[in-house]
């Protein structure tokens, strides 16, 4: 067992608890504000976060707070021209959908490029106010078009820490490098079939407005899924790689495939054995910090990772349903109430993701887990976070010349197929973006009558939500998770 005494010093300066950033809008500025309050790591998602900024706006900003966020941001006139754009005063009515933009690509308009630096700075300054603690931001590699946007409007925001998972993100340590001195950065795009290699590039001082403010280079943590991963990030990166959140399968939203011959349970889901166990002895001898996910959440789990030399935890699941968070309040009453009758259930689709990534949903009538209601709507394809980039030659079909597309295993099937696609890969696909998006209050209206069905996702932790209730309450803050999870007399 790692001594106790060497672990403390490890610790010394870092958080013991990072509170997950669960996307979209869950992990909102309100639930990191709350928690980096408590001298612990709050974190925002940055996924999709441009859509949860403009869905804002276009319900007038009943409390302000995207107003007052704007107001701290370093380039006035870009900050005018976003609010110009996508303010609705008083709130757009009912009945009519929010406004859309157009879908991310390697090369974005300059309008969605300031859009997205806007949209990630007003996040992380909120969850910045009325504390001196750090704060985080988590993106996913998976949604590259929007990394290098995104993360310099968090650095200019003065974000701590960066967490990125979903894929393999060596490059992301050159870009704060970067960004950091705003330098013209470069990432790698990921296109299926692709004759050579395609960039994104971003030049902070296109954007810039007067002198450059000084920025710090936030704290990169890789979130891996094996001690293969933690590795390959830390002798591969381009950068320096400062800590690593070990995150095993019983977390949330989307699992890393089981190695091996993938293998299904009798009830359907991936199977995961010896090989995707942690061997803690190679991950403390990486000596970096590192601390591990999937079912942390309670005083003895922390003591236990904190005795394998773990950093200490992060915690996704009690925090997705305590007040402070962006999940829609009468969908957390339901789940909680499921977990009261002790009928809460968690399946991990191995379809359900258009990455093909395992992606761990909460059953929950009248939500696209339920058959009826996924078979009931109709396909629609209009966020595109998830898309796959992929190589269209041209009409000789040799050599480098071409173009990129972009395509959805849940986008329509006839046009997914016309894309290269084939029908067997739609089969059971939900469009994660329009259903993240339900999940927290903000469903697009397709008609008068329909709007886009929630997909909640959760990990195994949900089982143990109810040791954060108090006798007679049906709901918690994230300071109680938090107090709970520190009340350990060693």
């Amino acid at each position: 067992m790692f001594p106790f005494h060497e672990t403390l010093i490890r610790m010394k300066h870092l958080p013991r608890i990072l509170q997950g950033g669960m996307g979209a809008g869950v992990s909102n500025w309100r639930l990191a504000q709350a928690v980096a309050r408590l001298g612990q790591l709050g974190i925002v998602s940055s996924t999709a976060i441009d859509q949860i900024f403009i869905r804002r706006l276009g319900a007038g900003d009943p409390d302000g707070a995207m107003r007052r966020g704007m107001e701290m941001f370093p380039f006035p006139a870009m900050a005018r021209r976003v609010w110009e754009e996508y303010f609705v005063p008083g709130g757009k009515a009912p009945r009519q959908p929010y406004r859309t933009t157009p879908m991310h690509t390697q090369i974005d308009a300059r309008k969605l490029i300031e859009l997205c630096i806007v949209s990630n700075f007003v996040e992380v300054a909120l969850a910045r106010l009325d504390h001196s603690h750090e704060v985080g931001i988590n993106l996913l590699e998976k949604v590259q078009t929007v990394h290098l946007p995104s993360l310099y409007g968090a650095m200019l925001a003065g974000v701590g820490y960066v967490l990125m998972g979903a894929g393999i993100p060596l490059h992301i340590p050159g870009v704060l490098d970067r960004l950091a001195v705003h330098e013209p950065a470069e990432y790698r795009l990921s296109v299926t079939g692709a004759p050579a290699e395609v960039q994104l590039r971003f030049n902070p001082q296109d954007f810039a407005e007067g002198e450059l403010p000084t920025l710090k280079r936030p704290k990169f943590l890789a979130i891996v899924s094996s001690n293969t991963l933690a590795t390959t990030m830390l002798r591969r990166s381009n950068g320096r790689v400062d800590g690593l959140v070990m995150e095993t399968h019983r977390a949330g939203g989307h699992n890393a495939p089981p190695r091996g011959k993938p293998l299904r349970t009798a009830a359907g889901e991936p199977l995961y054995g010896e090989r995707d166990q942690v061997d803690f002895a190679e991950l403390r001898a990486l000596d970096v910090p590192f601390w591990l996910a999937g079912n942390y959440a309670s005083a003895a789990r922390l003591r236990e990772a904190l005795d394998l030399g773990a950093t200490g935890v992060q915690v996704g699941t009690a925090f997705e349903f305590a007040e402070e968070s962006g999940l829609d309040p009468a969908l957390k009453a339901a789940v909680i109430q499921q977990i009261l009758d002790h009928q809460a259930q968690v399946f991990t689709d191995p379809l359900a993701s258009p990455t093909g990534f395992p992606f761990k949903v909460v059953q929950l009538a009248n939500t696209l887990s339920d058959p009826l209601t996924y078979q009931a709507r109709e396909r629609v394809c209009d966020l595109g976070f998830l898309r796959e980039p992929y190589w269209i030659a041209d009409a000789e079909g040799s050599g480098s010349a071409g173009r990129i597309g972009y395509r959805c295993s849940a986008e329509p099937v006839a046009a997914y197929i016309a894309k290269g696609g084939r029908a067997s890969e739609t089969e059971g696909r939900k469009c994660l973006c329009n259903a993240l998006l339900a999940n927290i209050g903000l469903a697009q209206l397709r008609s008068e009558k329909s709007a886009e069905m929630p997909l909640i996702t959760a990990g195994d932790g949900i089982y143990q939500v109810a040791r954060f209730l108090k006798p007679g309450r049906s709901h918690y803050s994230a300071a109680d998770v938090v107090r709970q999870m520190l009340d350990d007399p060693a």
